[in-house]
Parts: structure tokens; C-alpha cells; sequence
């Protein structure tokens, strides 16, 4: 794996996922400086106690940001959580959903969060609007992460790096903010990231271990796949010759 190349993109690797073990393997490998997880990472993982779960991470990875979401769909709740959740750790995140489930605006308890000194990553975000309301709730002297889901919005056919270059401009404008690169589906994300200046890109475990292929010659690429063909097509032992 080529470190030295991926120090030299300039932007930062978070692990995402809720799979302890997968979590300590990550950061131990040196590769990431951070951590992210959601509530359908948490029920993917088999997670069964939320606060046992945090203290475990928290403890296993004492000295690298953690982003822990709100469950609640109701702002006073959502609250009461982000104040429980901001306690976990002195490197925890709290992640807030730009809005709730009916549509509403999460942008006036950010704010007040983010004023009260808790740390918030503003997530599920995708719009410029989202973007500039959020920037804009976000204290520069707490400091916040502002996370885009690229990847999806990749999915509804649409180039999300003209749109990432925008936003790093708008998230850039205040001091102490970080722009994040979520839903991260290739590799070659991590460069686009690079490319539009944002700060932080999420990898789940599997792209994690795509990273020993980063660089690696394609002629050489094209040798190992042919080689795994022939691996499986003995493993399977079909015949279509018949002699």
C-alpha cells in the first residue's frame, strides 16, 4: 500500500462502519483519522446497547474523532441526546441530521449546540442551501464537520464533484469547519475528493482494503484478475470440452 501517497492527497480517511473489531483494525492500521458510524451502521453491526457500544469505541480509539448520531426525531430529545452523546469522549462528534423525518429544519438546535461548545457533524446533507444554512449555524470557535453525501448524490445521476469544489468554498469561508465526502463507493473517490478541496472522505471497511490497489500498474491488475478467473473456474469444476 502506498502511504506516502495517500498522505499526499491531502484529505483525511474516516472509517465508517459500527463493527468494533473492524473499528480497532482500522486504527491500528494508521490509515484513518477518524471514525464515523449511524444508526443502520449500528443495526448492520448487530449493535444491541447504544451507550455499552460508544464507551467500548471510545475507549478502543481514546485519542481520534468519533461521530455518534441522535437517534431521536424530535428536536427536544434530539437535545437531551447530543448533550449525553457529547459526554462520551473529549474527541466525540455528535451527529445531527440537517433535518428530521417530517422535514423540519435541524438548523436551530445546531446552532445552539455548536454555541453551547459541543462539536456537531451536521450529516444527510446534499443541497447548497443545506450547505450554506448549516455553515452558517456552525460556531468557528467550537468548529464543526459539514457532511455531503456524495455517493448518493452520484447515485440520482449527477456529478457530485462540481458540486463538492462549490461547497468546500462555502464550508471553507468560516474558520475551523471541515467539509466531508459521505457515502463513499470506489477508491477513486478519495482522489475526486482530493481534487474538489474537500477535507474528509468516510471508507467503509471493504474500501478500506481496496487501498492496496491504489497505484498498482494495470497490466499487472489485468494478470491477478485473469489468475482469480482460472481459480474459480477450478474451483467450480465445470467442464464445457468434453474430451
Amino acid at each position: 500500500m502506498d502511504e506516502t501517497r495517500i498522505n499526499q492527497l491531502g484529505v483525511e480517511l474516516y472509517a465508517d462502519g459500527a463493527d468494533i473489531d473492524q473499528m480497532v483494525d482500522a486504527y491500528k492500521s494508521g490509515l484513518v483519522t477518524g471514525f464515523t458510524t449511524n444508526p443502520s451502521l449500528m443495526k448492520a453491526a448487530g449493535v444491541t446497547d447504544y451507550i455499552e457500544f460508544a464507551h467500548q469505541a471510545v475507549a478502543s480509539i481514546p485519542d481520534l474523532p468519533i461521530s455518534f448520531e441522535v437517534f431521536s426525531d424530535d428536536f427536544d430529545d434530539m437535545e437531551e441526546e447530543a448533550h449525553i452523546i457529547s459526554h462520551f469522549g473529549t474527541h466525540v462528534y455528535v451527529k445531527i441530521p440537517v433535518m428530521n423525518s417530517l422535514g423540519e429544519s435541524s438548523i436551530p438546535l445546531i446552532h445552539k449546540l455548536s454555541h453551547d461548545g459541543i462539536k456537531v457533524n451536521a450529516t444527510a446533507i446534499f443541497t447548497e442551501e443545506q450547505v450554506r444554512h448549516v455553515r452558517d449555524a456552525l460556531d468557528e470557535t467550537t468548529g464543526g464537520i459539514v457532511s455531503v453525501f456524495a455517493g448518493r448524490i452520484a447515485d440520482t445521476g449527477v456529478d457530485p464533484r462540481p458540486l463538492m469544489s462549490k461547497y468546500a468554498d462555502i464550508v471553507h469561508f468560516k474558520p475551523n469547519l471541515k467539509l466531508l465526502w459521505a457515502s463513499q463507493r470506489e477508491v477513486y473517490n478519495i482522489m475526486q475528493a482530493a481534487q474538489t478541496h474537500t477535507d474528509i472522505i468516510t471508507c467503509t471497511p471493504d474500501s478500506l482494503k481496496k487501498l492496496t490497489l491504489l497505484g498498482k500498474p494495470l497490466a499487472e491488475y489485468s494478470l491477478d484478475t485473469v489468475k482469480r478467473f482460472k481459480a474459480d473456474s477450478q474451483a467450480l469444476g465445470f467442464k464445457i470440452l468434453t474430451k
